[in-house]
């Protein structure tokens, strides 16, 4: 997830609901550019599956073999310890495919996938992909370009982790879910998506304690409301300010 910053590098200074919106990328459809037959094919050499929420398309440490093209639903990758922390990496959507870098298999997965809602995918193994490839050029470059986007993401997740502080993380977040799932109405933007405090805590690298905590501060302020697990932000424009609100 792409984080906008001053000249100092400071995620609290300037920071307005427009301009993020300006530098959050949206990954492209990794089949939208095909023709109907390519798509088509590309579902006959693949396999259907449906995961319900929780479910694991594929886990760390086992044996990586293609990728998993999202037909509906969301999927959640992540990370997990040696000590069994687990980071969020990045939520998927439809027309996306989970499964990198070594999309032709080979090795290990270096971390999971799960459904983070009910999902139906298409399994496309390392040598039928490969295939493809060599046979729909359009695919072959939406590979690469998927690829390049996962390097852009994850390379903005280093940087947050390493160069940012906790609340400046959920700042950061709070203005990806507004972008992503965010439903204007009446000047209040409702996030379309339940995440719970645990899964918010896992994009930033905290605790489902400290979320609840800061949330409840952000609701107290008046930036914010929950009810029953859905966000809806009521200033959109104070979200690039809260951070002293949170050092309280």
């Amino acid at each position: 997830m792409a984080a906008p910053k001053d000249s100092k590098g400071d995620a609290s200074a300037g920071v307005t609901l427009a301009e993020y919106e300006s530098l959050a990328a949206r990954q492209p459809s990794l089949t939208e550019r095909l023709k109907p037959e390519e798509r088509e094919r590309v579902r006959r050499y693949g396999q259907e599956r449906v995961f319900q929420r929780g479910e694991t398309i594929f886990g760390q440490g086992q044996p990586h073999d293609g990728i998993a093209v999202i037909e509906s639903g969301l999927i959640r990758s992540f990370y997990t310890s040696p000590t069994g922390r687990e980071i969020t990496l990045a939520y998927w959507f439809p027309g996306n495919f989970v499964g990198g870098p070594e999309v032709f298999g080979g090795g290990v997965h270096v971390w999971s996938a799960v459904a983070a809602r009910r999902s139906t995918v298409t399994l496309l193994a390392g040598e039928r992909l490969r295939e493809l490839a060599r046979e729909v050029p359009d695919l072959a470059l939406g590979i690469i370009e998927a690829l390049v986007f996962k390097a852009k993401c994850y390379s903005s997740l280093a940087q947050m982790l390493g160069t940012r502080s906790l609340t400046e993380r959920l700042t950061q977040v709070l203005l990806h879910l507004v972008h992503t799932y965010g439903v204007a109405e009446n000047g209040k933007i409702a996030i379309a998506a339940s995440f719970t405090h645990a899964e918010i805590a896992g994009m930033i690298g905290s605790t489902r304690q400290w979320v609840t905590i800061s949330l409840n501060r952000l609701q107290r302020a008046g930036i914010l409301s929950q009810d029953r697990g859905v966000l809806v932000v009521l200033k959109p424009d104070h979200l690039g300010s809260i951070n002293p609100l949170l050092r309280h």
